[in-house]
């Protein structure tokens, strides 16, 4: 409870004091209230991780009844991983942002904005009560517009923010009527009672409700068809904030997809197929479109796109394997989901932050207008290669690893599979293997014509 108090004073009193600081002082008081969050929220986070979750009932209200704080391994994984990215965002947004320090109410706003981003993700991760989730969830959508549209002077940047904030309200419709439908039933806003619901349910109806939360979620993790606001609103952010918002925003989707996925128990051998199929076309077409941009930003904005994918092939595995009663193809493909999780917040925010060197030093991102610039930006060329290696996959990267573990599950639901299984399980592998071939060749184009002059 203690942490709780200190961690909205803290945001408070940045929020209250940012707006009457210069621009330098404004980023070096939103860096200590991000450094002071992450320390506190990754206290219960590790305990959670080493076995010791944690509960708080709040009080709350009359509308909103109690508000459960939970805390358990899985949402320990994400809110470390929030917490990393953020930090190191800000770490290298203090200096991207000094090419705007004139516009000093811009800069509270976007620095505010950024505050409370990061805190209402710690809490989409914590609260276990729907209605307070969706307070938390839309504090979140509004603010990460606010970033998105820092440069709300051109057309397209607003033309892209609005479009974010569009399809995020449809993101919010759907998860309302999911969280009603339950409370309906249940006469409870508690998470637990999901799971009551899904108990006291039949199978279609718990498949119904799972569906209508995977597509609310899965419009904030971008996976197709629903991916249709991020190859805009990526590129029109700030170099930092598209960092962030691949790295972690997005995977506030994959978040809510496995917490419903553990929640509503109902026929998990379709749910598997459903997000498999989905994952292996959303993987396919987002690595295919970004071969095809000549914007480096958006290339990367539809790599997320295929990196989504590829995490939703795990998470589509490891239902199957909850559906067959396959530990083990389970445990692969769970776990290979939530380390490429990691290590896609790794990577992209590494490439979006290379990007940004390249736009403040020679204004464009224009792969085409680019060339040799490896021989003045030695550093970022390094960094930009050993994650457009790990991007792809290849040995010995993080990318690798995860991606290994997904094949290493693919493998294993071979035996013994029934001919149907079998047949979505080869269309994975199949669908892994395309998509590192083309993301190889689409790095190897990109990084050679831009570092190299190839």
């Amino acid at each position: 409870m203690n942490l709780i108090y200190a961690i909205l004073i803290v945001v408070f009193l940045s929020l209250l004091i940012i707006p009457f600081l210069n621009s330098r002082m404004k980023g070096i008081i939103t860096l200590i209230s991000v450094i002071s969050v992450s320390i506190l929220s990754s206290i219960p986070a590790i305990k959670a991780l080493t076995g010791e979750s944690t509960e708080l009932l709040l009080s709350g209200s009359i509308v909103t009844s109690i508000i459960p704080i939970r805390i358990d391994a899985l949402s320990a994984w994400f809110i470390l991983t929030i917490n990393f990215t953020f930090f190191t965002g800000i770490i290298y947004g203090m200096s991207y942002m000094q090419a705007y320090k004139n516009q000093k109410s811009n800069l509270s706003l976007h620095w505010i904005s950024y505050i409370l981003a990061h805190t209402a993700l710690i809490s989409v991760c914590s609260i276990q009560n729907s209605l307070v989730f969706l307070i938390a969830w839309e504090i979140m959508a509004l603010s990460a517009f606010l970033l998105v549209i820092f440069e709300s002077y051109s057309a397209k940047t607003l033309k892209a923010g609005i479009n974010y904030l569009i399809q995020s309200h449809i993101s919010i419709l759907l998860l309302t009527l999911g969280f009603i439908w339950v409370f309906y039933k249940t006469n409870s806003f508690d998470f637990n009672a999901i799971q009551d619901f899904a108990n006291s349910t039949t199978a279609f109806g718990g498949l119904v409700l799972m569906i209508c939360f995977f597509i609310g979620f899965g419009i904030k993790a971008g996976f197709v068809p629903f991916h249709t606001w991020l190859p805009l609103a990526h590129p029109a952010a700030p170099a930092h904030i598209s960092g962030v918002m691949s790295g972690v925003i997005i995977k506030i989707g994959i978040y809510g997809i496995l917490r419903m996925i553990f929640l509503i128990k109902t026929d998990y051998l379709a749910i598997g197929y459903f997000i498999l199929f989905i994952s292996i076309i959303s993987g396919i077409y987002g690595v295919m479109l970004a071969i095809l941009q000549h914007n480096l930003k958006k290339l990367l904005a539809y790599h997320s796109i295929e990196n989504i994918g590829i995490i939703g092939i795990g998470i589509g595995l490891g239902c199957i394997g909850m559906g067959t009663g396959n530990n083990i193809l389970s445990i692969l493909g769970f776990s290979g989901a939530l380390l490429h999780t990691l290590n896609h917040s790794l990577f992209k925010s590494l490439l979006f932050y290379g990007a940004g060197n390249i736009y403040q030093s020679v204004h464009t991102v224009n792969i085409e207008q680019l060339g040799g610039l490896g021989k003045n930006m030695k550093q970022t060329a390094f960094l930009f290669l050993i994650a457009s290696l790990a991007i792809c996959g290849l040995p010995p990267f993080n990318g690798f690893i995860s991606e290994f573990i997904i094949y290493s599950g693919i493998f294993n639901g071979i035996h013994n599979a029934t001919f149907l299984n079998l047949m979505f399980l080869i269309f994975s592998i199949f669908g892994l293997v395309l998509i590192g071939g083309l993301a190889i060749l689409c790095f190897t184009k990109a990084f050679g014509t831009i570092f190299l002059g190839i």
